[in-house]
C-alpha cells in the first residue's frame, strides 16, 4: 500500500503561510496528503526546506510503499561510484530523514520502524565511507597485505545506532578497530597507521556539511581511553584495557555494541572474546551504584538536577528522561545477564520485556515505562526535526513550545500536563530502583566486647575499599538487627566475624545485600548455624546469585530435568576446560539451594538427601557424554558399545548428605572389537580404563570453579586390585561365579546412572539374577555377622556419631542389606529392603519398624550434621538456627531429650540387628 494511503494522522500547521508554500510546490494531491505535507510544513523548517528540495522526487515516492521507497534509497547509495559516494549518502540521508518524518508525522511507521529506517541508513554510510578509505589505502600500497575482508577493519556501532535505535538527527557513536591477527608481527604497525589515516577520512566523510548537508555526525569517543589512543585500536590492545580498566559504563556500552561496517566477522569474534568483560558471572548489584552516581554525574555536569521545570527541560538526561529508563533496563541486565544469556539484547523495550519474562521487573512497570519510553522519543523526535538539531531540549519560549505542540497534534496545555506526568512517573520508577530513599536505621544495643568485635571489621580485606565501607554502612544496622535477634546473639555475631574475614572483597556481595535486604536474613541464619557453613559461604558468595535468580523457591525439578539443563549449558561452552568450570558452577548453584532449604525447613532431610542424589545423578548423566568426546578427540570413539556409570552406595539407594562422597563403578561392552579408532587408538580395556580415569577427573580434580565430588571405585570387582573398569562378561562372570558376599550386598544397590540404555538395562539384568538366585542362606548370615563383628571393632567418632557403633546406620544398612538379598528384593533404599525382609518373614514386622525408625532418626541427625559441619560434630556449637534445625528434623524439644532418644534408640535397634543376624542361625 502506498504512503499516501497509510496516512492516519498529520499535525496542525503552526505557520499556515509556509505550509500553503510548500503544498503548493507538490500541487495538486489527495486531502490525507495535503494535511500531512502542510503539517510537517508548517512546523518543522528543516522538512520544508527538504519538501521544497526533493519535490519531484516525493511525488513518486507518495504513491509507493514507503518499505519499497526506503529500499530503493539504500540500493542507490550502496551502488553509487566512490567518487560519487558522499553526494551519494548526502542524497540519501535528506530521502531518508524526509520520509521517516512523513513516516512518523503521518502514523504511518512505528517508532522502531523509523528507528530501524535511520539506523539501516547509517549502517549502509558506514560500511560504504570506511571500505572506500581502507580500499584507498590499499590502492596506495600502504596498508600490508592481509587476506581478511576490509584489511581486519570493523567499526562497532554503539548505543542508539547499535540497538537500532537512531533518533532523528542522532549522532552516531563508533568504536573503530582492526584485528593485528590478520598482518605479520612486523606489519602490524604499518597497519594501524595506515586504518587511522582511513579512520579519519571516512569520519570526515559522512560528518562534514555542504550545500547537500550532511551524512551523520561521527563520534569516535567512546574507544578506549579516547585522549591518548588512535582513532582505530587494535582489537587485543582494546581487550587488555577492557580486562584491566574497563569501567561498568564501558560495560553498559557494550550491551548495545555491534558491528555495522567492514569486517562483521572478525567484530562478532571480538565481541564474543569482550563478552566476560561485559557478562559477569555472578550477579552484580555493584552496577546499580555505578548507574546512580553516572546519573548524578550527568546531571551534576549539565546542570540538570533539581525539579521538573519544562522550559528547557532535557528529554534525554534531564529527570525522568529517556536515558533513566535506558540505564534502569542496562543495569538490570548488567546485574542478571552473565548469568542469563536471553537478557543480553540490544534493544531498550525487548530488554524491558526479557526482563520482565525473567522476573526482574513487574510487568506493570515494565509497560509502563516502555509506554513512556516511545511517548518521550516521539517528543525527541518533533525537537529534532524542527531544526534538525542534535537537541534534547524542551522549547524555552512560549512560541517554541506552541509549534511543538501543533506538531504533536496536541492542545499545548494538554502537553504540558501530560510531559509533567510522564517525567515524574518516569523519575519515581526509577529513582526508586537506583536510590530508594527509606530512613536510614540505627543499630542495635552493643555490649562492650560486642562493639569491639565490629569495630574490628573495618580493618578486614573486605571493607578496605571506602567504597565498600559505604555500601557495608548502609547495611549493618539491619544486619546486626538479625544476627542479634537470637537466642544466642553473641555465636551468630562470632561466626558473621569468621564469613567476613574470609572475604576477599565485599563490594560486589554488599551491593548484593543493599539491593536484596531479604538476604540478610538468610546470612544471619547461615552465620547462627556454624563457623562451617559460614566459612563455606565467604569462599563462595557467588551461591547466593542463585537465590536471587527466579527458580529458586520453585518446585524441585527432578534429575531428568536438571540433567537437561546441565546438558544444555554445557552445549553453550565449546571448551572442555569451561565445561568443568560450569559444571561446578551449576551444582553449586543447586547444591546450595538444596541445603538453604534444609536448613530453613523447606524440607526435611528425606527430601534433601533425595535431592542431593538426583543432582549428582544429573551431573554425571550431562557429564558424561561431555568426557567422552573430550576423550574420543584424541582417540576415537568408544569401541564396541561404550560405557556406563553405575551408582553404587548411598548414591544407588538415592539418598545423599551435602558432603557424601560418590560410590561408582564403570562397566564396558567393546563387543568384541579390539581397539579405538582415532588419531592416537587404544586397546578397549586401556580405553576404557583411561577413560574412567578422565570422569574421576572430571569429578574430583579442582578447577577455577572448584571441586565437585571425592569419587570413591572400591566397591568394583576385586576392590583396589581389580581394573578401574570392568568389562560386562567379567562383571557377569566375576558377579556370579566369584563375588564375596559383601560384594553382592554393595550390589543390591546399585544403579545405573549414565550411559547407553540397553547397556545399564543388560548390567542390571545381571544384578537382578544375583539377588534373585538361591543364595546359601547360613553363609551369607556367617559372613554378615563377620561383617558385623567387624563394624564393633571401629572407633567411634562420639556420642554424636550416628554410623558407627551398635544399633547405628552402619549396622541397621548391612542388615537391611542382608535380608533384601535374601529376600530376592530388587529394592535399593534401606527401608524397602527391610520391608521386603518382613514381606518374606525374614524378620518380624515389630523388629522391622524398630530398624526403620532408628534408621530414619539417625539420618536425619545426620543429615543435619554433614549440612552443618565437616568434621567432629558438637551441639553446643551450634548457633540459633542450627539447633533449631535439628529438633526440627527429629521431632525433640530438647537437645538433652534428643541425646537420650538416639541412645535408646541405638540400643533397641542395636537389639533387633542381633536378632535377625544371630536368631538366623
Amino acid at each position: 500500500m502506498s504512503l499516501a494511503n497509510r496516512i492516519t494522522r498529520a499535525p496542525d500547521p503552526f505557520d499556515r503561510d509556509r505550509a500553503a508554500e510548500a503544498v503548493s510546490v507538490l500541487g495538486e494531491m489527495p486531502e490525507p496528503v495535503r494535511d500531512l505535507v502542510a503539517g510537517v510544513a508548517g512546523c518543522s523548517p528543516y522538512l520544508r526546506r527538504l519538501i521544497e528540495t526533493e519535490s519531484d522526487w516525493l511525488r513518486v515516492a507518495l504513491d509507493t510503499s514507503p518499505e519499497t521507497v526506503l529500499q530503493e534509497i539504500l540500493s542507490d547509495a550502496n551502488t553509487a561510484e566512490a567518487a560519487d559516494l558522499g553526494d551519494a549518502l548526502r542524497q540519501a540521508k535528506r530521502r531518508v530523514a524526509l520520509l521517516a518524518g512523513l513516516c512518523d508525522c503521518g502514523g504511518v511507521w512505528s517508532l522502531g520502524d523509523v528507528t530501524g529506517a535511520l539506523t539501516r541508513l547509517a549502517d549502509l554510510a558506514a560500511d560504504r565511507a570506511f571500505r572506500r578509505e581502507v580500499d584507498a589505502e590499499t590502492g596506495r600500497g600502504r596498508l600490508p597485505a592481509t587476506d581478511s575482508e576490509a584489511g581486519g577493519f570493523v567499526a562497532l556501532a554503539m548505543g542508539k545506532m547499535g540497538a537500532f535505535e537512531l533518533n532523528y538527527s542522532s549522532d552516531i557513536d563508533l568504536i573503530c578497530l582492526f584485528d593485528e591477527g590478520a598482518y605479520a608481527p612486523d606489519d602490524v604497525h604499518a597497519a594501524r597507521s595506515s586504518l587511522v589515516k582511513a579512520t579519519q577520512r571516512a569520519a570526515r566523510l559522512l560528518s562534514e556539511t555542504d550545500r547537500g548537508g550532511y551524512v551523520f555526525r561521527t563520534d569516535l569517543r567512546l574507544r578506549p581511553d579516547p585522549a591518548v589512543t588512535p582513532v582505530c585500536l587494535g582489537m587485543a590492545a582494546a581487550l587488555r584495557y577492557y580486562e584491566s580498566l574497563g569501567r561498568t559504563w564501558e560495560r553498559a556500552a557494550h550491551i548495545k555494541a555491534r558491528p555495522c561496517a567492514g569486517d562483521i566477522r572478525a567484530g562478532e569474534s571480538y565481541l564474543a572474546d569482550l563478552s566476560p568483560f561485559v557478562w559477569r558471572r555472578h550477579l552484580d548489584f555493584a552496577a546499580i551504584r555505578d548507574a546512580h552516581d553516572m546519573r548524578l554525574r550527568i546531571r551534576d555536569h549539565r546542570g540538570l538536577g533539581g525539579a521538573i521545570r519544562l522550559e528547557g527541560h532535557d528529554m534525554k538526561l534531564g529527570r525522568g528522561g529517556i536515558r533513566e529508563i535506558e540505564f534502569f533496563t542496562q543495569t538490570l541486565q548488567i546485574i542478571a545477564g552473565g548469568r542469563d544469556p536471553g537478557l543480553r539484547v540490544r534493544g531498550t523495550v525487548e530488554g524491558l520485556n526479557r526482563l520482565t519474562a525473567a522476573g526482574w521487573v513487574d510487568e506493570d512497570t515494565a509497560q509502563q515505562l516502555a509506554t513512556d519510553y516511545a511517548a518521550h522519543r516521539e517528543v525527541e523526535h518533533r525537537i529534532q526535526m524542527i531544526g534538525d538539531q542534535q537537541t534534547h531540549a524542551l522549547p524555552d519560549d512560549a512560541e517554541g513550545f506552541a509549534r511543538l505542540a501543533a506538531f504533536l497534534g496536541r492542545a499545548e496545555d494538554d502537553l504540558r500536563k501530560e510531559l509533567v506526568q510522564r517525567l515524574e512517573r518516569v523519575s519515581d520508577l526509577t529513582e526508586r530502583f537506583f536510590a530508594p530513599t527509606e530512613p536510614a536505621a540505627s543499630g542495635p544495643d552493643l555490649t562492650e566486647e560486642q562493639a569491639r568485635l565490629v569495630e574490628g571489621w573495618r580493618g578486614v580485606p573486605a571493607l578496605r575499599s571506602e567504597r565498600a565501607l559505604d555500601i557495608f554502612d548502609r547495611i549493618k544496622p539491619a544486619l546486626l538487627k538479625r544476627l542479634l535477634a537470637g537466642p544466642r546473639p553473641d555465636r551468630a555475631l562470632v561466626h558473621f566475624d569468621g564469613f567476613l574475614r574470609g572475604l576477599p572483597a565485599g563490594v560486589q556481595l554488599f551491593s548484593l545485600f543493599e539491593a536484596n535486604p531479604e538476604l540478610l536474613t538468610l546470612i544471619a541464619d547461615i552465620a547462627g548455624t556454624t563457623t562451617e557453613l559460614s566459612a563455606y559461604l565467604s569462599r563462595n558468595a557467588g551461591v547466593l546469585d542463585a537465590v536471587l535468580g527466579g527458580q529458586f523457591f520453585t518446585d524441585w525439578p527432578g534429575e531428568d530435568e536438571l540433567a537437561r539443563d546441565l546438558s544444555r549449558h554445557l552445549g553453550e561452552e565449546m571448551d572442555y576446560e569451561r565445561q568443568l568450570d560450569a559444571t561446578r558452577s551449576w551444582a553449586r548453584d543447586w547444591h546450595f539451594r538444596t541445603g538453604v532449604h534444609h536448613l530453613r525447613g523447606l524440607i526435611d532431610g528425606a527430601e534433601a538427601g533425595r535431592q542431593y542424589a538426583d543432582l549428582a545423578g544429573a551431573v554425571i548423566r550431562a557429564l558424561w557424554p561431555a568426557v567422552i568426546a573430550e576423550f574420543a578427540g584424541k582417540h576415537g570413539a568408544p569401541p564396541g558399545r561404550g560405557a556406563i556409570v553405575l551408582g553404587m552406595g548411598s548414591l544407588g539407594a538415592g539418598h545423599l548428605t551435602a558432603r557424601s562422597d560418590l560410590d561408582l563403578i564403570v562397566i564396558y561392552d567393546a563387543a568384541g572389537v579390539e581397539q579405538s579408532e582415532g588419531r592416537r587408538p587404544l586397546p578397549a580395556r586401556t580405553y576404557y580404563a583411561r577413560l574412567t580415569q578422565a570422569l574421576v577427573t572430571a569429578l574430583s580434580a579442582p578447577t577455577a570453579e572448584g571441586k565437585l565430588y571425592e569419587v570413591d571405585m572400591r566397591l568394583r570387582p576385586s576392590g583396589k586390585q581389580g581394573p578401574v573398569a570392568t568389562a560386562l562378561s567379567a562383571f557377569d562372570a566375576y558377579q556370579r561365579e566369584e563375588a564375596w558376599t559383601w560384594e553382592h550386598l554393595a550390589l543390591t544397590r546399585a544403579r545405573g546412572i549414565a550411559g547407553g540404555a540397553s547397556l545399564i538395562e543388560d548390567v542390571d539384568v545381571i544384578r537382578r539374577d544375583v539377588i534373585c538366585a538361591d543364595h546359601d542362606a547360613a553363609q551369607i548370615i556367617a559372613d554378615a555377622r563377620t561383617m558385623l563383628d567387624r563394624l564393633a571393632e571401629a572407633k567411634r567418632g562420639g556420642p554424636w556419631d550416628m554410623k558407627a557403633g551398635p544399633g547405628h546406620l552402619t549396622e541397621i544398612e548391612l542388615t537391611a542389606q542382608t535380608v533384601g538379598l535374601l529376600a530376592g528384593s530388587d529394592a535399593r533404599a534401606p527401608a524397602e529392603q527391610i520391608g521386603a525382609g518382613a514381606a518374606k518373614g525374614l524378620l518380624p514386622d515389630e523388629t522391622a519398624a524398630v530398624l526403620n525408625e532408628s534408621h530414619r532418626l539417625f539420618s536425619r541427625v545426620q543429615d543435619v550434621k554433614r549440612l552443618l559441619v565437616e568434621d567432629r560434630f558438637e551441639p553446643s556449637d551450634l548457633g540459633a538456627a542450627g539447633e533449631e534445625m535439628l529438633l526440627r528434623e527429629t521431632g525433640a524439644e530438647t537437645l538433652s531429650a534428643l541425646s537420650d532418644r538416639i541412645v535408646a534408640q541405638a540400643e533397641a535397634a542395636a537389639g533387633a540387628v542381633r536378632e535377625v543376624l544371630y536368631g538366623q542361625g
